[in-house]
């Protein structure tokens, strides 16, 4: 795996609102590739301060805690990060 596909997971990781089923779709990585790499990759005070807030209520890194009226993985800034080149037209 690249350098940048492994840096764009620990981003989706770090995001509340991109569930880890969308890890997967993207990435082909279940839940536990996910912790696996973060811990491989992160301090290990940010690995824990990641899996408490995952754990938390705050996250909703698992859809069944998600709200039913989120219906998208998409963040606002996933345009710029996935550099795509081709602007959508209104």
């Amino acid at each position: 795996m690249e350098d940048k596909d492994i840096d764009r997971i620990i981003e989706m990781a770090w995001e509340d609102r991109t569930p880890f089923e969308a890890i997967e779709i993207q990435f082909g990585l279940n839940e536990a590739a996910v912790i696996q790499l973060m811990r491989r990759s992160l301090k290990k005070s940010s690995f824990l301060r990641w899996r408490k807030r995952v754990n938390s209520g705050v996250s909703q890194k698992h859809l069944q805690k998600r709200n039913p009226f989120i219906s998208r993985f998409k963040c606002s800034r996933q345009r710029t990060i996935s550099h795509n080149k081709i602007s959508k037209r209104a």
